[in-house]
Parts: C-alpha cells; sequence; structure tokens
C-alpha cells in the first residue's frame, strides 16, 4: 500500500511489467502518466495495445521515444491527450502567447522559466512549448528560432526566441513571455503556486478523452470553448 507523508493513501502500487494483468483485473478506461520519458513510451505503448484511452503529462521524451508512442496509439486507434503542461492557466497563456505574436510579429520574443533545485531538464518543455507556440502563429520554424542560455559575445538574431533557465528552492514552476518593441514591452506571465495547479487539467483531460473520437489531442482541444449562442 502505497504511503505519503500524511499517512496511507489507500492506493497498491505494480510494477510497469504487470501492466497486462493489472489491466485485466481493474478494468480501468484511461491510463494516465506521469513518469519519466523510458517509463512512459513503454506504459503508453503497453496501454494503447490493450485498447486504454491515454492521458500523458510526461516530458523529456527522444524523438525516437515519441515516435514510437504516437505510432502505437494510431496503430490501436485509440484517443490521447498529450501535453507538456496539464495546467489550465499555462494553456490559456500558450493562446494569449499566439495571439500576441501574431498581432505584434516584429517584437522581440524572449521566455524566462524558473522552476525547483530539482529539476533535471532545461529549458522546461511547457518554455519549449510557449516557443513552438510563437513559432507557430508566426509560420516560422521553432527549431531555428530558439536560443537556450546564451553566452559569449554576439548581437540578437532578429527572428530569436530566448530561453533563459533558473533552478532554485522549491520554486513549483513560474514562466514570463517578454514581447519588447520600441518605447514598451508586454510581459505575460504565469505562477504555479501549487502542484493542484495540474489536477483540474487532468480530470478535464480525462472526461475528454474518454468521449472522444480515436486521435492525438491537446490540452487545446480539451480546454476548447462551446460556441456561444
Amino acid at each position: 500500500m502505497a504511503r505519503s507523508r500524511v499517512g496511507a493513501l489507500g492506493s497498491r502500487i505494480f510494477p510497469a511489467e504487470r501492466i497486462d494483468k493489472v489491466v485485466k483485473d481493474a478494468k480501468p478506461n484511461v491510463l494516465v502518466d506521469f513518469t519519466n520519458a523510458e517509463a512512459s513510451t513503454a506504459n503508453v505503448v503497453a496501454a494503447s495495445g490493450l485498447g486504454l484511452r491515454i492521458v500523458m503529462g510526461t516530458t523529456g521524451h527522444t524523438e525516437e521515444q515519441m515516435g514510437r508512442i504516437v505510432e502505437s496509439i494510431r496503430t490501436n486507434r485509440v484517443a490521447a491527450v498529450i501535453s507538456p503542461n496539464m495546467s489550465t492557466g499555462v494553456n490559456v497563456l500558450f493562446e494569449a502567447c499566439r495571439l500576441v505574436a501574431q498581432m505584434l510579429p516584429r517584437y522581440d520574443m524572449e521566455i524566462f522559466e524558473v522552476h525547483h533545485n530539482q529539476k533535471i531538464d532545461a529549458p522546461s518543455a511547457t518554455a519549449l512549448e510557449l516557443a513552438r507556440a510563437i513559432s507557430d502563429a508566426l509560420h516560422r520554424d521553432v527549431t531555428k528560432d530558439v536560443v537556450s542560455g546564451r553566452s559569449g559575445t554576439r548581437r540578437r538574431g532578429q527572428q530569436e526566441i530566448g530561453i533563459a533557465s533558473l533552478r532554485a528552492g522549491d520554486i513549483v514552476g513560474d514562466h514570463t513571455v517578454l514581447f519588447a518593441g520600441l518605447g514598451e514591452r508586454i510581459q505575460l506571465t504565469h505562477r504555479t503556486h501549487s502542484r493542484d495547479a495540474f489536477t483540474s487539467g487532468v480530470l478535464s483531460s480525462i472526461r475528454f478523452v474518454s468521449k472522444a473520437e480515436p486521435g492525438i489531442y491537446s490540452m487545446r482541444d480539451v480546454l476548447k470553448p462551446a460556441p456561444v449562442g
């Protein structure tokens, strides 16, 4: 039985190698994966092969790992929500950045992210997704735009999206996107006060994927507003 600092959780823990038996016994509808890149690849491939719907918030995959995940989901025709960040607020920030980038395409665009001192990847997957949202909005190639951790002596490229990362203390996650022009700037900031911020997005994703047609979706699909009128 799993335990936390506040006592027993009432949950049983099984190794990933037993997923076939666990699925057969428990008969779940959805696999929710927040592990690491290697484990989630095995989990999602196995679960989609068993017909489970997928909600995956794990990040840090290689292209080969993500390719295996995508191929398995499509081959087995299951529905999946994949997002580097399940926070509702962060996903609204993605949309806000798309809008501002489209309206201010000539402004300099920079991203600053801060996380706790135990986070092993930098830049954060959320910062990279913010850069991707901006590049997509401008019909540009994010792989050519992003510059992470500048150093040395050189001028800023006209289309660069700089990403700066800081690791300190127990900060859950802060992301700021700066749009700077001549004589003015706009800053869009999201601060995560608690990991509880991710819970509502996960629950929304589970409800969404439970009814969705086979395919791969993002939180943008989950949070899509209902038509008015």
